[in-house]
Protein backbone atom coordinates (compact mmCIF):
# COMPACT_ATOMS: atom_id res chain seq x y z
CA UNK A 1 0.00 0.00 0.00
CA UNK A 2 1.12 3.54 -0.68
CA UNK A 3 2.56 5.72 2.07
CA UNK A 4 -0.27 8.20 2.62
CA UNK A 5 1.80 10.47 4.88
CA UNK A 6 4.41 11.28 2.23
CA UNK A 7 3.70 14.22 -0.06
CA UNK A 8 3.12 12.97 -3.60
CA UNK A 9 1.10 13.52 -6.76
CA UNK A 10 -2.46 12.43 -5.86
CA UNK A 11 -3.18 11.48 -9.48
CA UNK A 12 -0.68 8.63 -9.36
CA UNK A 13 -0.94 7.78 -5.66
CA UNK A 14 -3.18 4.77 -6.31
CA UNK A 15 -3.85 2.32 -9.19
CA UNK A 16 -5.23 3.69 -12.43
CA UNK A 17 -7.33 1.90 -15.05
CA UNK A 18 -7.45 -0.24 -17.05
CA UNK A 19 -8.34 -2.92 -14.51
CA UNK A 20 -9.03 -6.62 -15.12
CA UNK A 21 -12.62 -7.61 -15.88
CA UNK A 22 -13.91 -9.03 -12.59
CA UNK A 23 -17.66 -9.58 -12.32
CA UNK A 24 -18.85 -10.86 -8.93
CA UNK A 25 -22.23 -12.02 -7.63
CA UNK A 26 -24.10 -9.60 -5.37
CA UNK A 27 -23.08 -8.32 -2.84
CA UNK A 28 -19.42 -8.81 -3.79
CA UNK A 29 -16.30 -9.30 -1.68
CA UNK A 30 -13.33 -6.99 -1.30
CA UNK A 31 -11.01 -9.98 -1.04
CA UNK A 32 -11.86 -10.93 -4.65
CA UNK A 33 -11.02 -7.53 -6.17
CA UNK A 34 -8.01 -6.85 -8.39
CA UNK A 35 -6.32 -4.59 -7.46
CA UNK A 36 -7.19 -4.90 -3.80
CA UNK A 37 -8.85 -1.75 -2.41
CA UNK A 38 -6.97 0.21 0.23
CA UNK A 39 -9.30 0.54 3.22
CA UNK A 40 -6.47 1.73 5.45
CA UNK A 41 -5.42 -1.74 6.61
CA UNK A 42 -1.77 -0.66 6.69
CA UNK A 43 -2.02 2.97 5.60
CA UNK A 44 -4.33 4.68 8.10
CA UNK A 45 -2.62 6.15 11.18
CA UNK A 46 -4.83 7.18 14.11
CA UNK A 47 -4.39 10.01 16.60
CA UNK A 48 -6.87 9.22 19.39
CA UNK A 49 -9.61 11.52 18.08
CA UNK A 50 -12.41 9.10 19.02
CA UNK A 51 -11.06 7.69 22.25
CA UNK A 52 -13.78 5.93 24.21
CA UNK A 53 -16.45 6.39 21.55
CA UNK A 54 -18.89 3.65 20.47
CA UNK A 55 -19.79 3.32 16.79
CA UNK A 56 -22.23 1.30 14.71
CA UNK A 57 -21.41 1.15 10.99
CA UNK A 58 -23.70 -0.49 8.45
CA UNK A 59 -21.93 -2.15 5.55
CA UNK A 60 -18.79 -2.25 7.66
CA UNK A 61 -17.30 -5.34 6.04
CA UNK A 62 -15.92 -3.69 2.88
CA UNK A 63 -15.65 -0.47 0.93
CA UNK A 64 -16.39 2.82 2.63
CA UNK A 65 -17.79 1.18 5.78
CA UNK A 66 -14.68 -0.93 6.23
CA UNK A 67 -12.46 2.13 5.87
CA UNK A 68 -14.50 3.96 8.51
CA UNK A 69 -14.37 0.96 10.86
CA UNK A 70 -10.59 0.67 10.63
CA UNK A 71 -10.10 4.42 11.10
CA UNK A 72 -12.48 4.59 14.06
CA UNK A 73 -10.71 1.74 15.83
CA UNK A 74 -7.34 3.41 15.27
CA UNK A 75 -8.78 6.63 16.65
CA UNK A 76 -9.78 4.79 19.84
CA UNK A 77 -13.41 3.78 19.27
CA UNK A 78 -15.13 0.45 19.82
CA UNK A 79 -16.94 -0.58 16.65
CA UNK A 80 -19.94 -2.72 15.69
CA UNK A 81 -20.36 -3.56 11.99
CA UNK A 82 -23.42 -4.85 10.19
CA UNK A 83 -23.25 -6.81 6.94
CA UNK A 84 -24.88 -9.66 5.05
CA UNK A 85 -24.03 -13.21 6.14
CA UNK A 86 -22.55 -13.88 2.69
CA UNK A 87 -19.94 -11.19 3.42
CA UNK A 88 -18.61 -13.01 6.50
CA UNK A 89 -15.08 -13.50 5.13
CA UNK A 90 -14.64 -9.77 4.63
CA UNK A 91 -16.22 -9.04 8.02
CA UNK A 92 -13.85 -11.44 9.77
CA UNK A 93 -10.89 -9.45 8.47
CA UNK A 94 -12.38 -6.19 9.77
CA UNK A 95 -13.02 -7.70 13.21
CA UNK A 96 -9.38 -8.77 13.42
CA UNK A 97 -8.18 -5.29 12.44
CA UNK A 98 -10.38 -3.63 15.07
CA UNK A 99 -9.28 -6.05 17.78
CA UNK A 100 -5.63 -5.55 16.80
CA UNK A 101 -6.04 -1.97 18.04
CA UNK A 102 -7.19 -3.25 21.43
CA UNK A 103 -10.76 -2.16 20.73
CA UNK A 104 -14.02 -4.08 21.03
CA UNK A 105 -15.34 -5.40 17.70
CA UNK A 106 -18.95 -6.55 17.32
CA UNK A 107 -20.00 -8.50 14.22
CA UNK A 108 -23.72 -8.30 13.39
CA UNK A 109 -24.70 -10.22 10.23
CA UNK A 110 -28.23 -9.74 8.94
CA UNK A 111 -30.45 -8.28 6.23
CA UNK A 112 -31.25 -4.61 6.75
CA UNK A 113 -34.22 -4.77 4.37
CA UNK A 114 -35.97 -6.43 7.34
CA UNK A 115 -37.37 -3.76 9.66
CA UNK A 116 -37.31 -6.00 12.73
CA UNK A 117 -33.63 -6.80 12.16
CA UNK A 118 -32.78 -3.11 11.79
CA UNK A 119 -34.22 -2.42 15.22
CA UNK A 120 -32.62 -5.53 16.72
CA UNK A 121 -29.30 -4.52 15.16
CA UNK A 122 -29.29 -1.28 17.13
CA UNK A 123 -30.27 -3.08 20.32
CA UNK A 124 -27.50 -5.65 19.97
CA UNK A 125 -24.90 -3.04 19.10
CA UNK A 126 -25.81 -0.93 22.13
CA UNK A 127 -25.71 -3.93 24.45
CA UNK A 128 -22.35 -5.19 23.15
CA UNK A 129 -20.69 -1.78 23.10
CA UNK A 130 -22.21 -0.49 26.32
CA UNK A 131 -23.88 2.39 24.52
CA UNK A 132 -23.82 4.16 21.17
CA UNK A 133 -22.66 7.64 20.17
CA UNK A 134 -21.63 7.33 16.50
CA UNK A 135 -24.02 6.00 13.87
CA UNK A 136 -22.77 5.56 10.30
CA UNK A 137 -25.44 4.63 7.77
CA UNK A 138 -23.44 3.33 4.84
CA UNK A 139 -24.73 0.00 3.50
CA UNK A 140 -26.17 0.35 0.02
CA UNK A 141 -27.53 -1.48 -3.00
CA UNK A 142 -26.44 -0.47 -6.50
CA UNK A 143 -27.36 -2.48 -9.60
CA UNK A 144 -27.01 -0.96 -13.04
CA UNK A 145 -29.92 -1.26 -15.49
CA UNK A 146 -29.55 -0.08 -19.10
CA UNK A 147 -33.11 1.22 -19.46
CA UNK A 148 -36.13 2.16 -17.34
CA UNK A 149 -37.93 -0.89 -18.71
CA UNK A 150 -35.32 -3.08 -17.00
CA UNK A 151 -35.84 -1.56 -13.54
CA UNK A 152 -38.33 -4.03 -12.11
CA UNK A 153 -40.57 -3.42 -9.14
CA UNK A 154 -38.42 -5.91 -7.25
CA UNK A 155 -35.27 -3.92 -8.14
CA UNK A 156 -36.86 -0.66 -7.04
CA UNK A 157 -38.18 -2.18 -3.82
CA UNK A 158 -34.83 -3.73 -2.82
CA UNK A 159 -32.92 -0.53 -3.55
CA UNK A 160 -35.38 1.63 -1.65
CA UNK A 161 -35.44 -0.69 1.34
CA UNK A 162 -31.66 -1.08 1.50
CA UNK A 163 -30.76 2.56 0.96
CA UNK A 164 -33.70 4.51 2.41
CA UNK A 165 -36.00 2.41 4.55
CA UNK A 166 -33.12 0.80 6.47
CA UNK A 167 -31.61 4.23 7.11
CA UNK A 168 -34.89 5.36 8.61
CA UNK A 169 -35.49 2.22 10.67
CA UNK A 170 -31.96 2.12 12.09
CA UNK A 171 -31.80 5.84 12.82
CA UNK A 172 -35.25 5.84 14.38
CA UNK A 173 -34.21 3.00 16.68
CA UNK A 174 -30.90 4.63 17.59
CA UNK A 175 -31.86 8.27 18.19
CA UNK A 176 -33.57 7.78 21.60
CA UNK A 177 -30.31 6.31 22.91
CA UNK A 178 -27.83 8.82 21.47
CA UNK A 179 -26.38 11.30 23.97
CA UNK A 180 -25.66 14.96 23.36
CA UNK A 181 -22.40 15.14 21.42
CA UNK A 182 -23.24 12.07 19.36
CA UNK A 183 -22.94 12.06 15.57
CA UNK A 184 -24.99 10.53 12.75
CA UNK A 185 -23.27 10.21 9.38
CA UNK A 186 -25.02 9.04 6.23
CA UNK A 187 -23.49 8.05 2.90
CA UNK A 188 -24.94 9.60 -0.25
CA UNK A 189 -23.11 9.90 -3.59
CA UNK A 190 -22.25 12.20 -6.45
CA UNK A 191 -25.21 10.35 -7.98
CA UNK A 192 -27.52 12.53 -5.88
CA UNK A 193 -26.38 15.53 -7.97
CA UNK A 194 -25.13 14.07 -11.27
CA UNK A 195 -27.13 10.85 -11.74
CA UNK A 196 -26.01 8.26 -14.26
CA UNK A 197 -28.62 7.03 -16.74
CA UNK A 198 -28.01 3.40 -15.72
CA UNK A 199 -28.49 4.06 -11.98
CA UNK A 200 -32.05 5.36 -11.94
CA UNK A 201 -33.21 3.82 -8.64
CA UNK A 202 -29.83 4.14 -6.90
CA UNK A 203 -29.46 7.84 -7.74
CA UNK A 204 -33.01 8.47 -6.52
CA UNK A 205 -32.20 6.99 -3.12
CA UNK A 206 -28.98 8.94 -2.81
CA UNK A 207 -30.82 12.22 -3.38
CA UNK A 208 -33.29 11.05 -0.74
CA UNK A 209 -30.47 10.42 1.73
CA UNK A 210 -29.28 14.01 1.35
CA UNK A 211 -32.74 15.45 1.97
CA UNK A 212 -33.49 13.09 4.85
CA UNK A 213 -30.22 13.87 6.61
CA UNK A 214 -30.57 17.63 6.22
CA UNK A 215 -34.05 17.45 7.77
CA UNK A 216 -32.84 15.08 10.47
CA UNK A 217 -29.98 17.42 11.34
CA UNK A 218 -32.45 20.18 12.22
CA UNK A 219 -34.34 17.85 14.56
CA UNK A 220 -31.33 16.30 16.23
CA UNK A 221 -29.48 19.49 17.00
CA UNK A 222 -32.24 20.23 19.50
CA UNK A 223 -30.84 17.21 21.38
CA UNK A 224 -27.20 18.25 20.88
CA UNK A 225 -26.67 15.59 18.19
CA UNK A 226 -25.19 16.39 14.78
CA UNK A 227 -26.06 14.73 11.43
CA UNK A 228 -24.09 15.10 8.21
CA UNK A 229 -23.68 13.47 4.82
CA UNK A 230 -20.65 12.18 2.94
CA UNK A 231 -21.08 12.11 -0.86
CA UNK A 232 -18.37 10.02 -2.56
CA UNK A 233 -17.60 10.03 -6.25
CA UNK A 234 -16.17 6.95 -8.02
CA UNK A 235 -14.59 4.72 -5.37
CA UNK A 236 -12.97 1.32 -5.88
CA UNK A 237 -15.25 -1.01 -3.91
CA UNK A 238 -16.91 -4.40 -4.30
CA UNK A 239 -20.19 -2.57 -4.97
CA UNK A 240 -18.94 -1.72 -8.46
CA UNK A 241 -17.72 -5.19 -9.41
CA UNK A 242 -20.91 -6.92 -8.21
CA UNK A 243 -23.29 -5.23 -10.64
CA UNK A 244 -22.99 -1.61 -9.64
CA UNK A 245 -21.39 -1.01 -13.02
CA UNK A 246 -21.41 -3.08 -16.23
CA UNK A 247 -18.33 -5.39 -16.37
CA UNK A 248 -16.77 -3.37 -19.19
CA UNK A 249 -17.19 -0.15 -17.22
CA UNK A 250 -15.36 -1.64 -14.23
CA UNK A 251 -12.30 -2.06 -16.44
CA UNK A 252 -12.15 1.72 -16.92
CA UNK A 253 -13.73 2.71 -13.61
CA UNK A 254 -12.59 6.12 -12.40
CA UNK A 255 -10.97 7.12 -15.68
CA UNK A 256 -13.59 9.84 -16.14
CA UNK A 257 -12.54 11.62 -12.94
CA UNK A 258 -10.14 14.55 -13.06
CA UNK A 259 -7.61 12.26 -11.39
CA UNK A 260 -7.91 9.60 -14.08
CA UNK A 261 -8.45 6.98 -11.37
CA UNK A 262 -11.04 5.94 -8.78
CA UNK A 263 -10.70 6.91 -5.16
CA UNK A 264 -9.64 4.32 -2.61
CA UNK A 265 -11.86 3.84 0.46
CA UNK A 266 -9.12 5.04 2.81
CA UNK A 267 -9.28 8.43 1.08
CA UNK A 268 -12.68 8.90 2.74
CA UNK A 269 -11.52 7.90 6.23
CA UNK A 270 -10.48 11.35 7.41
CA UNK A 271 -13.90 12.81 6.54
CA UNK A 272 -15.77 10.13 8.50
CA UNK A 273 -13.42 10.65 11.44
CA UNK A 274 -13.82 14.43 11.34
CA UNK A 275 -17.62 14.30 11.26
CA UNK A 276 -17.71 11.81 14.14
CA UNK A 277 -15.26 13.76 16.29
CA UNK A 278 -15.68 16.75 18.58
CA UNK A 279 -13.51 18.72 16.14
CA UNK A 280 -16.65 18.96 13.97
CA UNK A 281 -18.71 20.50 16.78
CA UNK A 282 -19.99 23.34 14.53
CA UNK A 283 -20.69 21.15 11.47
CA UNK A 284 -24.31 20.06 11.05
CA UNK A 285 -26.57 19.33 8.09
CA UNK A 286 -23.66 19.55 5.66
CA UNK A 287 -22.79 17.44 2.61
CA UNK A 288 -19.08 16.63 2.27
CA UNK A 289 -18.24 15.74 -1.31
CA UNK A 290 -15.21 13.53 -1.94
CA UNK A 291 -15.58 13.21 -5.67
CA UNK A 292 -12.17 13.47 -7.30
CA UNK A 293 -12.82 17.03 -8.42
CA UNK A 294 -16.43 16.71 -9.63
CA UNK A 295 -17.84 18.59 -6.65
CA UNK A 296 -21.44 18.52 -5.41
CA UNK A 297 -24.15 21.08 -6.00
Amino acid sequence: MTDRLTMQDPRTQYPQPPFPRQPQPVPGLAVEMDPKPDHGETSYVGAGKLKGRKALITGGDSGVGRAAAIAYAREGADVAISYLATEQSDADEVVKLIEAEGRTAVALPGDITDESWCRELVSQARAALGGLDILVINAGRQQNREDISKVTSDDFDKTMKTNLYAMHWITQAAVPHLPAGASVITTASIQAYEPSAILLDYATTKAGIVAYTKALAKQLLEKGIRANVVAPGPFWTALQASGGQPPEAVEEFGSESQYGRPGQPVELSAVYVLLASQEASFINGEVYGVTGGAGVA
